[in-house]
């Protein structure tokens, strides 16, 4: 069974940081590109962050470059979201996704096994 499971979300400051994690079972996470996505109450769910299994490369949105990372740990079978400065419209519900290729891409139709997501809330 595939899954996807994020944790780590909670409550933070303007300015502060949090680290989420993208747990990932059921396949080889180093043959698959895994990609963090969010979203606002009442908005599209947009990209955030991918990463390529097999090289490590990785790929950010103009609004989190500079401010976010997204590092793994392959003996753990899990992907992070390293978030600093974080600002009040980075506030949505993060969720992890898969996707198969050599291209670095956060366009949502080519992704699946979407996981349940962890809620992230940036305020004063």
């Amino acid at each position: 069974q595939v899954q996807l499971v994020e944790s780590g979300g909670g409550l933070v400051q303007p300015g502060g940081s949090l680290k989420l994690s993208c747990a990932t079972s059921g396949f080889n996470m180093t043959w698959w590109n895994i990609g963090w996505f969010r979203q606002a109450p009442g908005k599209e769910r947009e990209g955030v962050s991918c990463i390529n299994g097999r090289d490590g490369s990785t790929y950010y949105a103009d609004s989190v470059k500079g401010r976010f990372t997204i590092p793994r740990e392959d003996a753990k079978n899990t992907v992070y979201l390293q978030m600093n400065n974080l600002k009040p419209e980075d506030t949505a519900t993060y969720v992890c996704a898969r996707m198969w290729g050599n291209t670095l891409h956060l366009r949502q139709s080519a992704y699946g096994s979407w996981g349940q997501g962890t809620q992230v809330t940036v305020s004063s």
